[in-house]
């Protein structure tokens, strides 16, 4: 099935967001713009692909191979979009703590 999501189209026009007064922070921001279309497309593909299974952040991270401070504001912005959404379901990380079970719309 060929997916509506196009993943060049920006989801908003403020770009990358960054602490204020951190220079490291913009920077890296200004770095990270370009690939966000993509890796927000990846995180996208991969819960399409889990279905209502859905997955947790830290079963997003470990099966894509995606830092934590870069797969979970993709999901974010997926979730802002209206294309990722709350299962209403949970699921235990390896700390033992409960997790939302993020789904793709």
């Amino acid at each position: 099935m060929a997916s509506p999501w196009n993943p060049n189209r920006s989801m908003n026009n403020s770009g990358a967001p960054f602490v204020a007064g951190s220079s490291t922070s913009e920077a890296a921001a200004e770095a990270i713009e370009e690939g966000r279309a993509t890796l927000r497309y990846k995180v996208y593909k991969y819960l399409l692909d889990q279905g209502q299974l859905g997955a947790i952040d830290q079963e997003m991270q470990d099966d894509l191979n995606m830092d934590p401070s870069t797969q979970r504001p993709r999901r974010v912005e997926l979730v802002r979009a209206g294309k990722v959404k709350d299962s209403g379901k949970k699921r235990l990380t390896r700390s033992l703590r409960w997790a939302v079970v993020w789904v793709a719309c």
